[in-house]
């Protein structure tokens, strides 16, 4: 058994090596850093609170992986001892807001040691705003959103437990090498595996996609006159240049409400609602009934996937091709039916999916893509249960930018815990996309969900025709 510093290593996962796979290519390694913030209206006993976040550490593997790398390169894990760390306290009271928020904003730019050093920072904070809580930043190789709200919600139940009556010891988090061990059983050639292959590559054999522009066919159009053929279905989504904004659109809670009723009526989840929303859209603009959107996976079905930290994220293209006649709601079914096959295949290696792809449909240039957009969806807020007991105590979160994204435009849809409305989070490199252009296919989306909540029996031309 190969072991480092006496722990027992452990080869990459297929979610842990796609994030090597782009990372080299920018311009540093902070493109792979999460940074968020939770904040809470309580004066928080700040010595307990270091103390929680400790046993948080202590109480989850995942949380403690480590990385080293082999005479020839492969990069390789490990899980390190809990260990007594120094917790520092910033106090932010007597800055404004946005001094607060840039700091961490600039915390979050730097990257981490890659060789045997903790993937994570937790600073605890004082706000301006009389709020207190922790910034967490973490490495995207190490934790997801999941599991890293999975992480927080954890630090804030210990505390409760330790500083309030009547409220319980939270229950263990799960085993990260346990799914680990899983993942690496699947990829040594198993049954499921060999399935997944057969699926994925089927779906990729039915044809060509293209690709829809924010605008319409400017891209598509200037790649075919760039590459001299005018049957090209690639474009140039992102740019040479990978610095990155981060621009957040506010839906309140009663709108919000509207589309989460229509999805209970309907019994859909609100990523298939976006989903629609969004593939709409590029219909309207380009007029192609075929569109391909990149959608993020968690890959936490289980208890035992949904508590064992780390990072499960793949993502695969969703591909609809919806005529203009077809009424609204069946092509959110669509969607249902199609992802609802997807997350059943969905431990397959993405990058062999777009290495199958590209070596069907070879193109002139690697940057070439089908796909205008990525989406994840993100439910889970920290008002779940397990907080309940505590009142209605106000929450905060905030996201902060790295500073770098690999890819044109990334959205992400996550509910505010202070309201339960959305937070539309779309990540950007500032030279493909402004926040102007963002600003309108945000208006667009949500105008699209709304008339096709409000009137699912209206076919997608219809709705073209409305908005």
């Amino acid at each position: 058994m190969r072991t480092r510093k006496g722990h027992k290593v452990y080869p990459l996962t297929v979610a842990q090596k796609f994030h090597l796979y782009y990372a080299p290519h920018c311009p540093s390694m902070a493109v792979l850093n999460i940074g968020t913030s939770l904040t809470i209206e309580v004066e928080l006993d700040f010595d307990q609170l270091r103390k929680s976040i400790n046993e948080a550490y202590a109480r989850s593997e995942g949380m403690r992986i480590r990385f080293a790398k082999d005479k020839d390169g492969t990069w390789y894990q490990y899980i390190a001892d809990p260990e007594e760390q120094e917790i520092e306290l910033v106090d932010f009271t007597g800055k404004t807001m946005e001094e607060a928020e840039a700091e961490m904003q600039k915390w979050t730019t730097v990257p981490f040691k890659m060789q045997d050093s903790q993937m994570s920072r937790v600073v605890m904070i004082k706000m301006p705003d009389g709020f207190s809580g922790v910034y967490f930043l973490g490495q995207h190789m190490t934790v997801d959103a999941q599991s890293l709200i999975c992480f927080l919600k954890d630090i804030i139940e210990l505390y409760c437990n330790a500083k309030y009556e009547g409220v319980p010891y939270p229950k263990d988090m799960c085993s990260y090498i346990e799914q680990l061990e899983k993942d690496l059983a699947y990829e040594a050639g198993s049954k499921a595996q060999k399935r997944d292959i057969d699926y994925f590559q089927k779906e990729i054999e039915k044809g060509e996609p293209i690709y829809s522009g924010i605008h319409g066919t400017d891209r598509l159009e200037a790649a075919r006159e760039m590459f001299k053929n005018p049957k090209l279905r690639t474009a140039f989504n992102s740019s040479d240049d990978t610095a990155s904004a981060l621009d957040i659109f506010h839906l309140e809670e009663e709108p919000t409400k509207r589309l989460m009723d229509f999805c209970e009526k309907y019994h859909v989840s609100l990523a298939c609602l976006l989903l629609m929303g969004l593939r709409t859209y590029y219909q309207k603009m380009n007029g192609f009934e075929d569109v391909s959107i990149n959608n993020a996976i968690a890959r936490r079905a289980t208890l035992k996937e949904k508590k064992s930290g780390g990072t499960r994220i793949h993502s695969f293209p969703i591909r609809t091709i919806f005529p203009e006649d077809m009424k609204f709601i069946d092509g959110v079914y669509a969607i249902r039916d199609k992802q609802n096959e997807i997350f059943r295949h969905a431990n397959y290696d993405p990058t062999a999916y777009f290495g199958y792809r590209s070596k069907l449909y070879p193109q002139p240039n690697p940057g070439l893509t089908y796909e205008p957009i990525s989406l994840t969806y993100q439910p889970l807020t920290l008002k779940e249960k397990g907080l309940d007991q505590l009142g209605d105590i106000r929450y905060k979160t905030k996201w902060y930018p790295n500073g770098t994204c690999p890819q044109g435009v990334y959205l992400t849809v996550m509910h505010r815990p202070e309201d339960n409305g959305l937070d539309f989070n779309f990540e950007h490199q500032i030279k493909a996309y402004s926040r102007e252009e963002l600003e309108y296919l945000y208006y667009y989306l949500c105008k699209i969900m709304f008339k096709g909540a409000e009137n699912p029996d209206l076919t997608i031309g219809e709705i073209i025709k409305l908005i």
